[in-house]
C-alpha cells in the first residue's frame, strides 16, 4: 500500500526542507522522483542540491539527461517515473499522478502560509484517504523538529 507523508512547511522552504528527505530515502536505498510545476522550478532545485551543503553531495538530474533512468534522485515536471522511482516528492503544488499506487511512498511538501497550497494538501488528503493510501501528517515543532500529528 502507498504510504503518503503530508509535510506542513511554516516558516521553511522546500529548499531548506527537501535535501534531508531526499538523504534519507538514498541511505534507505531508494530511488526518487521531485516533482515539480515548471522548468524553471526544477533548474533551480538542480542549482540548490548541487550547493546546499559544503559537506555533502547528493547525486541527481533532471529528467533531461541521457541517463535519467539510472540516476538515483530525478527532478521533473511530469507525472512519469524516469527512474523507476519508489518515492515521489510534490512540491510547488505538483499534483497526485495518476499511478501514485505504484510509489511505495508519495511525500508532498506544501507552504502551510500559502492558502492555495493549503487548499490542495487537502483536497490532496482527501483523495488519498478515498484512493485507500495510508495518510500521516508531518509539522515541525518550535525546534524545527517533524513531529506526526494526527
Amino acid at each position: 500500500m502507498t504510504e503518503v507523508l503530508f509535510y506542513h512547511l511554516q516558516n521553511m522552504t522546500v529548499e531548506n526542507v527537501l535535501p534531508p528527505l531526499l538523504e534519507k530515502s538514498l541511505e534507505r536505498g531508494w530511488r526518487v522522483v521531485v516533482q515539480s510545476t515548471s522548468p524553471e522550478r526544477a533548474d533551480a532545485l538542480d542549482a540548490h542540491l548541487w550547493t546546499y551543503r559544503d559537506d555533502s553531495f547528493l547525486p541527481h538530474a533532471t529528467w533531461r539527461v541521457n541517463d535519467v533512468a539510472e540516476q538515483p534522485i530525478v527532478l521533473a515536471i511530469e507525472a512519469d517515473n524516469p527512474n523507476g522511482a519508489n518515492v515521489r516528492f510534490l512540491v510547488d503544488n505538483a499534483a497526485l499522478p495518476a499511478d501514485a499506487e505504484g510509489y511505495e511512498r508519495m511525500v508532498l511538501l506544501f507552504n502551510g502560509d500559502d492558502p492555495d497550497a493549503l487548499a490542495a494538501a487537502r483536497s490532496t488528503w482527501t483523495d488519498c484517504k478515498t484512493r485507500g493510501f495510508e495518510v500521516t501528517y508531518w509539522q515541525a515543532d518550535e525546534r524545527g523538529r517533524w513531529q506526526r500529528r494526527n
